[in-house]
């Protein structure tokens, strides 16, 4: 039996999404630019799509601005902004941001901008007073993760936001990991800027978008038709996008009772894995995605050099049929530290050795006590098991 337990990474597209692109490949495959029937149509579908997707948000849908992913809403959120001025100014973000916005900043301090990457404590979390001690008078916008891919820490954005609202400064998140497992209200929420993913919410891939609240200028990153209001042109992934609202619309009706039944599972992982020595949880445990556990190897426990590295596990626990990660999908494959680890202030061979876990639609209590099952086995195997409770005992499934 396979269990997947990277819905972090990827999720499976749910069946509405599937029959959405399919219906639009087959059936509704105009430009949505064309002014006869066939692109009168597919205007339809994306402006349906468009709809679907800012009612998740309780947005307003012509504030939302389609894009490839995630990534390219990061990137139009930061560097749209910033080409507005002349001359360069000052960002505040964190230490623990996804690596689209991270690899943002960096490009625009080798233009001469000046960035403050705020820390983050223990357990991931950002300290409004930091934020607030860190405005500047050149400070023009700030950019702090809503929820941590690696770790799951949930940042207290409705605060942080709301300081940089009194400061008069521009706030942007990267909620792609919050959308549809927390609530994210638009109309409440003190955002001007947020970035969110198709495929993490049950679409496919390929489709993302950024909410931009009215009054907030942007300067286009790709040129050309002047598609989604001149500020992304390029003909739209009407496929995909049309999933992602599908998608978005199943989960408005849902999300919340799943958010639930997963936060249940999440803990009775956690509580499965309580007494091994040797793995110790990252992340906050109160403020957390519900989908969500993670940990990391204790590199004291047992003085054995080297640890096994995240990406160990990972394959051990594939060889199991168990699907997860050591970390953010885009860096997993690395046996560099985690960034967002050592910012937290684990040991590097700690920051390597990470594993995490996220839990999906599929996910059921038996996939739960198997993965535990076999965590256990795995470490014994590679020496650093320890004595295990009796929640990890057992030899087969």
């Amino acid at each position: 039996m396979q269990i997947y337990l990277d819905h972090s990474a990827t999720t499976p597209p749910c069946a509405a999404a599937i029959a959405a692109a399919q219906r639009v490949m087959a059936e509704q495959w105009g430009n949505p630019s064309s002014i006869h029937h066939w692109g009168e149509r597919a205007a339809l579908v994306l402006e349906t799509a468009r709809l679907q997707v800012a009612s998740l948000l309780n947005a307003e849908p012509e504030r939302l601005l389609f894009t490839s992913g995630g990534t390219e809403a990061d990137n139009l959120a930061l560097l749209g902004v910033a080409q507005w001025f002349d001359q360069p100014r000052h960002l505040v973000s964190s230490q623990v941001e996804h690596s689209a916005i991270e690899r943002s900043l960096q490009a625009l301090e080798q233009r001469g901008w000046a960035v403050t990457r705020l820390p983050v404590d223990r357990a991931g979390r950002v300290s409004p007073a930091d934020l607030a001690a860190a405005i500047r008078p050149e400070t023009v916008l700030v950019s702090i993760i809503f929820a941590q891919s690696e770790v799951g820490t949930v940042q207290p954005i409705a605060e942080l936001g709301a300081i940089a609202r009194r400061a008069g400064v521009l706030f942007h998140t990267d909620a792609v990991q919050a959308v549809a497992r927390v609530a994210v209200d638009l109309q409440t929420l003190p955002v001007d800027l947020l970035s969110l993913s198709s495929h993490k919410i049950y679409g496919v891939q390929g489709a993302g978008a950024l909410w931009v609240r009215s009054g907030v200028s942007l300067w286009p990153q790709l040129v050309g038709g002047g598609q989604e209001g001149g500020l992304r042109s390029g003909t739209q992934a009407l496929p995909a996008i049309a999933a992602f609202g599908a998608a978005a619309e199943q989960a408005a009706g849902s999300w919340v009772a799943e958010a639930a039944r997963l936060r249940q599972l999440r803990d009775r992982l956690f509580d499965r894995l309580t007494g091994c020595p040797v793995l110790q949880p990252t992340g906050d445990r109160a403020h957390r995605l519900p989908h969500h556990a993670s940990f990391c190897l204790r590199a004291d426990h047992y003085g054995r050099s080297p640890l096994p590295s995240g990406r160990d596990l990972v394959r051990q626990l594939d060889r199991a049929g168990i699907g997860a990660s050591s970390g953010s999908a885009c860096n997993s494959g690395s046996l560099s530290p985690s960034p967002a680890l050592l910012a937290m202030g684990y040991d590097p061979a700690e920051a390597t050795a990470a594993l995490r876990f996220s839990l999906g639609s599929s996910t059921t209590a038996e996939d739960i006590d198997w993965t535990a099952i076999a965590l256990g086995q795995i470490l014994d195997r590679l020496g650093v098991g320890g004595d295990r409770p009796a929640a990890l005992a057992g030899s087969s499934r």
